[in-house]
């Protein structure tokens, strides 16, 4: 007997699970997602990566603004008679009452080992506080924010100055390796759900724009950690003459004069401790720029400081 299946994701980290899911012949009934919105420019309406793979693979899309108190949308999931929900990066809290409408509950896959970095951001804030490991949570949702019992986590090392680009990219494709097992385990009620240890519960709060600004006195690793952790949005950065300077990808060196001083021609700044070599770098309003295409036409040279500038 075929399983009747909902899918509830928005951005590219939740594509290849669904992706997996479809190829792996699992009837998805319904594939949520949120609405789409104005684009930077505010120009057109942009769909979510998910939308626009659930159109290709001609799956049913619905893109409410909200769950609360929406009658119609309970209905029409109640209505589908669901075996399971999977839940990746959502972006909205499902209210309670709907999640006694699937047999088997809604299941989230979270980007974190559980109970460790709850909350919306758990790759950004593991690479800001240089994490060595990290990892894949399947969780059953329950009314409060990730603390639902767990059935299953898959570990990951987190690779040396890599950024939350990258990371999420492999926790995504680990995540899509073994969504097929993690189903499967669950409609044969071979899975164990069990509590987490709240005792031991740190939170991943929502990135900032504010948190991208640099602070020259603070230690190179940790600076790295933050050019990294917040890469590609919002960026690590710095301001010189009132303009914003994203650094995309630094290296930790060993220098030490006063914080936020320019060492060097090719753009190492000391820190707090040590310092940091910048490799690519985007001024504000241009193309990002490897380092010695940047210098070209920079003025920023050697013995320049970085602070209150």
């Amino acid at each position: 007997m075929q399983r009747k299946i909902a899918f509830m994701g928005t951005p590219n980290f939740a594509v290849p699970i669904l992706k997996c899911m479809y190829q792996n012949g699992y009837e998805v009934s319904a594939v949520y997602t949120q609405p789409p919105k104005k684009s930077n420019r505010g120009q057109k309406f942009e769909k979510s990566p998910v939308h626009l793979l659930a159109e290709t693979l001609n799956l049913n899309v619905r893109t409410p603004n909200h769950f609360k108190e929406n009658n119609l949308e309970y209905e029409y999931i109640k209505n589908l008679d669901l075996d399971l929900v999977i839940v990746v990066a959502y972006g909205q809290i499902i209210p309670k009452n709907f999640l006694s409408l699937s047999k088997n509950g809604f299941i989230n896959i979270h980007a974190s080992i559980l109970p460790r970095w709850r909350g919306a951001a758990p790759i950004q804030r593991s690479i800001i506080n240089q994490d060595k490991e990290t990892g894949i949570s399947i969780m059953k949702i329950n009314e409060k924010l990730d603390q639902g019992d767990l059935s299953h986590i898959f570990k990951i090392n987190i690779i040396e100055n890599e950024n939350a680009q990258s990371l999420s990219d492999r926790l995504s494709i680990l995540a899509s390796e073994n969504i097929s097992n993690v189903i499967d385990s669950i409609f044969d009620k071979e899975v164990n759900f069990k509590p987490q240890d709240h005792s031991k519960a740190t939170y991943a709060k929502k990135i900032k724009k504010i948190e991208g600004l640099i602070d020259w006195n603070d230690n190179a690793e940790n600076i790295i950690g933050k050019i990294n952790g917040l890469y590609p949005y919002p960026g690590g950065y710095f301001l010189f003459k009132g303009e914003r300077y994203k650094i995309l990808k630094a290296e930790k060196s060993f220098s030490k004069e006063n914080p936020g001083k320019v060492l060097t021609n090719d753009l190492e700044v000391s820190c707090g401790i040590n310092s940091i070599k910048i490799l690519e770098i985007q001024r504000e309003g241009k193309k990002s720029q490897k380092i010695n295409e940047f210098l070209l036409g920079s003025q920023i040279k050697k013995g320049t400081s970085l602070i209150d500038v």
